[in-house]
Formats: structure tokens, C-alpha cells, sequence
């Protein structure tokens, strides 16, 4: 909690100056660190309120222009553009561009030395959710089908907005210490901060701060869930399905042959884990025996080592229908997160802080606006959530976040606000319609809220920010950071050629074929 710093009116004035002469000669006595442990807040929490709400007009400006320019991961081109503008127009140096390989990516900041706070920007939207912004199902006008179904326009709008804020009082306030935003792009397919935490861009942050647009208000006090995601692709040869089958060999049948595979591996595998997948590439006609078949597939599990012992099973799966079918495999984890770290003292600051803001205020036409909406949803008609939920206990879900990653490598929290109703989730054309309204600005501008005044707490309170770190380290301990992504992949599998900086994903591709067919397994009679 931010407290205001108290000036007593009943301390003899003369007492009070002896106090200050004194303190001034023992400066030179006593340890820097100790008076920065002892430092008091110099900012009340109605100060943070209110320099929050002097940026509410450019969080609403921020938020529905990302809602109307909706570029998909590894895309978002001019959204990525226009945040770096807006946080250079507003005083902040863009310090990294392209960052860890991944195009749209960004850092930038404000101030020096420490305390570093970190607060993290998304700004993706996801394929075929495009609406306008009405209670019923209706494509855009202007043509974009792309849609902000998880609301990362208002991720986006409502940090800019703490962010700015924190920086306003941190130049009014003469507080000393460095504001680092960080542009997360893609974070919906390849999320930008694993690239970052593998290249170590969150070594010296002090803490982390994040939020996410829902249809409840909390604390994401929560452990999401690791995952990883894989290509698997079968080469096998072509011939004509009814003349001569013989000759062929089907990738189609070994992917069929893996999958049957992986559905029989769901009742062995933890309650925790999670799969689900496409047949990607499945032939070109029916009467082709197919050549290529691939599937994409994402393994999720309550931590990082069950994970892996999934993908590696996955992996044998993989091998197996290969070896039934004569044909060759490729199983690539290409990308992957690590669950979702709490931390206690910033989760119950920020609660207490989420109960100070409270929820937002909505009008009349809000109200109807949501009821329409989930009546559309088939869901019970009653409007936004009237209740802030309790601190979570830490509860493992199914989801994944790369904001994990970060997680293991600095104090992070982040808080949930409503802007959909209750009952609609996210991933919905439903939840696009909702976030490019004024219920998603004003969840925008109280999520704004709440990052701020945690982000002063962490910036002037030393105490506090002392028992953030030992709980960090004590959940931590023993504990190395090793990157998911496999070190031949230097950016995104999924950019586009002509955003590629090292080389094609054919290249990389083939480079997977070359060590794939280095293993023992690939030496057999099966594959030549």
C-alpha cells in the first residue's frame, strides 16, 4: 500500500531542527543502504489515482486505436509503432528495437539506476475474431477479420497508461530510479518475452508488473500452466492411390497412426495436462497417396519438467508411426513457456490495492450493452461482475502466459479487471465486440490504476521491496533458468520470410531434417 507521508504539527519546531542538524553530520556515518531500507513513500495513493486519471483520455485514445488496427502476432507492424511513438512523445528513450529477433518487439525507458520496474505491454489480436462493436455477431465494416478477443489492445492502452503515470510523478516527485516498459509482442503464437528472458533482458529488473482483461476482478495470484509447442511433420512418397498404392507411402497414415497415439497417451498422462492439435498439411487429393502430412501441437502440464517429459514421449510417438508407416518424421519443439511464478508480497499489496481502486462504474447503456451480449452467448443476462474476488491461493490452471518466463527471472504480479460480461470468455468474437467499447476502457483505466500504485510502492518503499525479493529467492533457490526455444531457432518460426533475419524457415527446417537424420533412429532400413 502506498502510505502519504505524515507531517507532525505538534513537534517543537526547535527540536526538530536540532534533529535535522544532527542528521545531516551522521550522513556521513551511516550506510547508503540502510537509508534507502529506511526510506518512506513520498506519494499518496490519491496522487497516483489521480495522475492515472489525467491519462485516461490517451489509455481510451490508445486502447481503441490498437482495437481498430487488430494485427495478428508477429504482425503487429503499426501497433508496435504506435506505442514506441507514444512512450518517445511522452518522454521515454526506445532502447531496444527488434528485440531478441522478434521484429515488433521493443524496449523502452525512463529515468536511471535503480530500483528497476518493469511493466509489460501486449498488443496482438487473434485470427477470425473481427466484429464491431456491438452485442451481436457483425464483421468489421472496414474488412479486418482479425479481432482483440483477449482484449491485448487494453493490455496495451491500460500499462502505457500506469507506465506514463508513474513516470509523470516520477518526475514531480524528483523519485529516483529507471521505468522500463516492454513491448511483448505475439504473445497469443511465439511470445517476444521468452526470446527476451533468453537473452537476459530481465536480469536486473527489481520487479515486473502485468495485467489481463477478463470477466472478473483479481489478483493473478495463480500458477499457469508450462507448455510447449510442436511441429511434427511425415514425409513418405507419392503414387496413384488406385494403380499402384503399393509404391506409395502415406505421411497421412502416420499422422493418423501419431494421433491415435496421442489421444490413447491422455489417460496415462497427469490431471494437469493439457493437448490439443491441427492436422496442419493432410495431401492434396484423395486419390494422391500424400507425401507430407504435418500436425501442430501443444503440450501443456503444471511445470516446466512435466512438460518436457511429455514432449519427449511425444517425440518417440512420433518415431513409432514413422517406423509402422515407412515413412520419415520431424518432431520439433519449436517454442515453449514456463508456468506462471507467484510471489506473496506483491500479490497481497496489489490486492489491497485493487480493493482501494474497486470496480468500474458503468452506465445504464454499458449494462444493456453486456446483457445483450451474453443473452447473444446463451448465458444467464447478468451484466458485469459486482464483486472482487478474494486473493487467489495460488491455484494451477490450465492457460499459459509467456509472462511465466518472466516470472523466473523477477518478482512478478499482475491483476485481472472485467471487460466483458459475465459468462464470455475470451478467444470470442463476443469479448472483441466488448473491448473496443467504453467497459473495456474503463477496465483499462482501473487496471491502470492498480499497476500504478503497486509500481510506486515499488519504487519508493525499500522495505517492501526487500520482502518481494526474499520471496523470490526463496522460490527460486537451486533453481537455473534454461530457455525453452532450442538454440538454432534465433527468432520466430512463424515470421514470414521477408521479416526473417536468419534465413528461411526452410532453411531452418531443413537444418532439423539434418540432425533429425544424424540420430541412431534415422540410420535404420526404415527411413532409407
Amino acid at each position: 500500500m502506498v502510505h502519504i507521508r505524515q507531517e507532525s504539527l505538534s513537534v517543537n519546531h526547535l527540536v526538530a531542527r536540532l534533529f535535522v542538524c544532527f542528521l545531516t553530520i551522521s550522513l556521513f556515518l551511516i550506510p547508503s543502504s540502510t537509508l534507502a531500507a529506511e526510506s518512506k513513500t513520498i506519494v499518496s495513493s490519491e496522487e497516483v489515482v489521480n495522475a492515472v486519471e489525467k491519462v485516461s483520455p490517451k489509455i481510451e485514445e490508445v486502447g481503441m486505436k490498437l482495437w481498430e488496427l487488430s494485427e495478428v502476432s508477429l504482425l503487429e507492424v503499426e501497433s508496435s509503432k504506435y506505442l514506441k511513438d507514444e512512450l518517445k512523445e511522452n518522454g521515454f528513450k526506445i532502447t531496444s528495437e527488434g528485440t531478441s529477433g522478434v521484429p515488433t518487439a521493443f524496449v523502452a525507458e525512463f529515468g536511471s539506476g535503480k530500483p528497476v520496474l518493469g511493466i509489460m505491454l501486449e498488443y496482438d489480436a487473434l485470427p477470425e475474431l473481427g466484429n464491431e462493436a456491438v452485442p451481436h455477431k457483425e464483421p468489421r465494416k472496414d474488412g479486418v477479420t482479425a479481432g482483440h478477443g483477449c482484449g491485448h489492445n487494453l493490455i496495451g492502452a491500460g500499462a502505457l497508461g500506469a507506465a506514463l503515470a508513474i513516470k509523470d510523478l516520477m518526475e514531480d516527485k524528483k523519485i529516483a530510479g529507471t521505468l522500463r516498459v516492454y513491448g511483448g509482442a505475439a504473445e497469443e503464437t511465439e511470445g517476444a518475452k521468452v526470446y527476451m528472458a533468453r537473452d537476459g533482458f530481465f536480469g536486473d529488473v527489481d520487479a515486473m508488473l502485468h495485467w489481463h482483461p477478463l470477466n472478473a476482478a483479481s489478483v493473478m495470484n495463480i500458477r499457469t500452466a508450462a507448455q510447449s509447442q510442436m511441429y511434427i511433420e511425415f514425409i513418405g512418397r507419392t503414387a496413384h492411390a488406385g494403380f499402384t498404392p503399393w509404391l506409395g507411402r502415406s505421411a497421412l497414415d502416420a499422422v493418423e497412426i501419431f494421433l491415435v497415439s496421442v489421444n490413447m497417451m491422455r489417460e496415462h498422462v497427469r490431471p494437469t495436462a493439457r493437448i490439443h492439435y491441427i492436422i496442419k498439411d493432410g495431401g492434396v487429393a484423395p486419390n494422391i497417396v500424400p507425401e507430407k502430412a504435418s500436425v501442430i501441437l501443444t503440450y501443456r502440464d503444471a511445470s516446466r519438467a512435466f512438460v518436457e517429459e511429455g514432449v519427449a514421449w511425444l517425440k518417440e510417438t512420433a518415431k513409432g508411426a514413422a517406423l509402422a508407416t515407412q515413412t520419415k518424421a520431424l518432431a520439433v519443439d519449436y517454442y515453449g513457456m514456463y508456468d506462471l511464478l507467484p510471489n506473496t508480497p506483491l500479490a497481497k499489496r496489489m490486492q489491497e490495492h485493487l480493493e482501494m481502486v474497486g470496480l468500474p462504474q458503468y452506465t445504464e447503456e454499458e449494462i444493456a450493452f453486456a446483457k445483450n451480449l451474453q443473452k447473444e452467448a446463451g448465458v444467464e443476462p447478468t451484466g458485469m461482475t459486482d464483486k472482487i474476488k478474494p486473493l487467489p491461493d495460488e491455484p494451477t490452471v490450465g492457460g499459459s502466459t509467456d509472462v511465466g518466463d518472466v516470472s523466473w527471472q523477477t518478482p512478478t504480479m499482475g491483476v485481472l479487471m472485467p471487460a466483458e460480461p459475465e459468462g464470455i470468455g475470451v478467444h470470442t468474437w463476443m469479448a472483441t465486440a466488448s473491448h473496443g467499447t467504453s467497459i473495456g476502457v474503463k477496465s483499462a483505466v482501473g487496471a491502470a490504476k492498480v499497476l500504478a500504485l503497486a509500481g510506486m510502492d515499488i519504487l519508493v518503499d525499500r522495505a517492501f521491496l526487500e520482502q518481494v525479493k526474499k520471496d523470490f529467492e526463496k522460490r527460486t533457490a537451486g533453481f537455473e533458468y534454461k530457455s525453452p526455444i532450442d538454440a538454432k531457432i534465433k527468432e520466430p518460426v512463424g515470421l514470414p520470410d521477408e521479416m526473417r533475419s536468419h534465413g528461411s524457415v526452410l532453411d531452418l527446417k531443413e537444418s532439423f531434417h539434418k540432425q533429425a537424420e544424424d540420430d541412431q533412429f534415422y540410420r535404420t532400413k526404415y527411413i532409407d
